[in-house]
């Protein structure tokens, strides 16, 4: 029998323009639980950076973690321009589907935020609790950036230690965390690959993204505030106070829209906070618990 204290890994069968694509994703706590939380990771991360947040979580719910499209023991998609919002959102909704909720709150960083408003802002969402991790519908173009400049452009090391090295470099907006928490976030980024090791996601995943122009980027924006003004979910946003992809003008606007979010401004970090610190996790817990919890 499978021990619920730890991860388990399993997979969904998702339907893409030409095809079918399976989804991996991580599920901790009892499989049997209705309560659930679904957490997702940003563009380049993979579903096991929640470990210590669901470790923490699962005694009340049953997370789940999954890699999206292209990342992680989730298939690569054929064709690089499917690596979209769009795309995500309808695995997810085969997620959920395969899940059945009774109680559902997501926990979202960066790209995995992007995904949760889409789906809060849905008609029908049954998101009841949603936790926005250092995003928001307006996204620095400084940070974007910054992102696309690093995204698919190294990808291979001749050992994790380089590899910690690397990603603690360009992850610098994490924030302070000793080199054993970097080893902890950098071994489920890593595969083998011959003599050495790999990043594990598909290098394309940055091919749309990199495409997107001015026009492009201001009708998404616009896009986003108008499914953000439909969310009724109880909402938190987390900022990390030096962050450059969600600005604190954006936050505050945030706390006033929508769904009028709590929300909470994280010193000594930028993008993204890891949810891996005490003080992070105790921030989720205590808002899930408060929203969640059933009559």
């Amino acid at each position: 029998m499978a021990d619920a204290s730890e991860a388990r890994l399993d997979f969904v069968q998702c339907i893409h323009p030409g095809g079918l694509h399976r989804m991996a994703y991580w599920e901790w706590g009892d499989a049997d639980n209705p309560d659930v939380v679904v957490c997702v990771h940003g563009l380049s991360r993979q579903g096991r950076d929640f470990d210590r947040l669901a470790r923490a979580l699962q005694g009340r719910f049953r997370v789940v973690c999954p890699d999206v499209a292209g990342r992680g023991r989730s298939d690569w998609l054929a064709n690089p321009m499917h690596y979209q919002l769009p795309q995500y959102t309808a695995d997810m909704v085969t997620l959920l589907a395969r899940l059945n909720p009774r109680r559902l709150a997501w926990v979202g960083t960066s790209m995995g935020g992007l995904i949760g408003m889409g789906l809060a802002g849905l008609q029908g969402s049954t998101i009841h609790a949603l936790v926005l991790n250092d995003i928001g519908p307006s996204i620095a173009a400084d940070g974007l950036q910054r992102i696309a400049g690093y995204v698919g452009q190294r990808t291979a090391f001749s050992n994790v230690q380089e590899a910690a090295d690397y990603l603690e470099q360009i992850s610098a907006g994490f924030g302070p965390h000793t080199p054993q928490e970097w080893l902890e976030l950098t071994k489920p980024m890593l595969v083998p690959d011959g003599a050495g090791w790999r990043l594990h996601y598909d290098p394309r995943i940055n091919v749309a993204f990199a495409q997107v122009t001015p026009e492009a980027a201001q009708a998404g924006e616009q896009a986003l505030w108008a499914l953000y003004d439909r969310i009724t979910a109880f909402t938190l946003v987390l900022r990390g106070a030096e962050s450059d992809i969600l600005a604190a003008s954006t936050a505050q606007s945030m706390t006033q829209r929508g769904p009028k979010a709590d929300y909470v401004s994280l010193p000594g970090v930028g993008h993204a906070p890891t949810l891996m610190h005490e003080d992070q996790i105790q921030l989720v817990m205590r808002f899930l618990l408060r929203h969640t919890d059933l009559p």
